[in-house]
Formats: structure tokens, C-alpha cells, sequence
């Protein structure tokens, strides 16, 4: 499943800021043209590892609210800890994203897409349905995606929820057993991102 998720913000995270490339502000457009645009990145043989990853990690801080996913899976912990020490979370975060991202990279070239609809939650949000055909014959995999539209101009991605299954809320999870383990001690959370930052 990690790798399954390693995949598909992948897919999210690769062409927007691309200056020679415009998406479109609707929802369903923006990820359709977004992810296909993406998957012919990911299949070009003459783009490096190592470029590969650095185009990933560019354009995910542009198109993705990396701030409030980290705010999110920090949990109740938000609220009471200290501005240095949330200002310190947060920068671990997005390192330990970006990390997350690129470490599978190389592992997924192609993939077939398909946007299957789109529900407009609120004027701040759309839930875009779509599934992914692996290429090895494996079975299909339904995929949403929460976008967040409270800029207009500017959607971000907030969320991507695979099989019923939503990476914000494992991720939550996740951090909450290590904090529980941990008497609640940011520091320690910190201290095991950056462990997987620097290894």
C-alpha cells in the first residue's frame, strides 16, 4: 500500500509548475491533464533519476498544501505546541514528503488514466474520481482526489484517498502512535522524520 500511494502522489506532483505548460483551474481538468502530462514525464528515458526528482519536488511545493497536510497529520498536537517547535515540524515534513516521493520513482514509468467524474463538494472543494490501469495487467485502481478550490486561479491537492482509503488519515495515524509512544513529544516525531530524511 506504501508503495501503491509512493505512486500516485507521484503522478500528482509533476508538470504544473512547468512554465511552458498551463493547467486548467477546473478541477476535473486539472488533474486529468495534469496526471497524463505527468505520466509521459515519468516514461521520458531521457530524463535522469536524480532530474526526476528534483522536478518532483518543485512542483509538488506549487501545486500541493504541503503545509496543511503537515498541520493535518500533526493532529490535536497543533494546537498546543510551540511556534518554533511547529515552524521546526514543518520543514521536517516537507523534507520527509519530498523523500517519501522521489524514493520510488524510478519503479514507475507508465500507467493508464482515467478520470471516471467529479463531485463539487463546496465552493472550496471537489472530490475528482478517476482509476489507474497498472501496466502489468494487475487490477484497476479507483482513485480520488480531493482538491482544494478556495483559490479559484489556484487548485491544490489536499488529499488523495485510493480504494476508500485516505493518505491524510494514515498518515495522522501514523504520527499519532509514535506521539502516543512518545509522551506526546514533537521532538521525537521530528527526530524520526529526519532519521528517514537522512537515510
Amino acid at each position: 500500500m506504501k508503495k501503491l500511494v509512493i505512486y500516485l502522489f507521484t503522478i500528482i506532483f509533476l508538470l504544473k509548475g512547468s512554465p511552458i505548460f498551463s493547467y486548467s483551474s477546473n478541477p476535473k481538468d486539472f488533474i486529468n491533464e495534469l496526471v497524463n502530462e505527468a505520466i509521459s514525464y515519468l516514461s521520458d528515458k531521457n530524463l535522469s533519476k536524480d532530474q526526476k526528482a528534483l522536478l518532483i519536488e518543485k512542483i509538488a511545493i506549487d501545486n500541493v498544501d504541503i503545509n496543511a497536510l503537515g498541520l493535518y497529520t500533526l493532529g490535536e498536537l497543533r494546537k498546543s505546541a510551540s511556534q518554533s517547535d511547529i515552524k521546526n515540524y514543518q520543514e521536517t515534513f516537507e523534507k520527509y514528503f519530498l523523500k517519501s516521493l522521489t524514493s520510488r520513482l524510478t519503479e514507475y514509468s507508465s500507467s493508464k488514466f482515467e478520470i471516471l467524474g467529479e463531485n463539487k463538494k463546496s465552493s472550496n472543494y471537489t472530490i475528482v474520481n478517476s482509476k489507474v490501469i497498472p501496466e502489468d495487467d494487475s487490477p484497476e485502481i479507483k482513485i480520488d482526489w480531493r482538491v482544494f478550490t478556495q483559490n479559484p486561479d489556484k487548485p491544490l491537492i489536499r488529499d488523495l484517498i485510493v480504494e476508500g482509503l485516505s493518505l491524510a488519515r494514515t498518515q495522522k495515524e501514523e504520527f499519532a502512535s509514535i506521539l502516543s509512544s512518545n509522551n506526546n513529544d514533537i521532538n521525537i516525531l521530528i527526530s524520526k522524520l529526519n532519521e528517514f530524511v537522512n537515510n
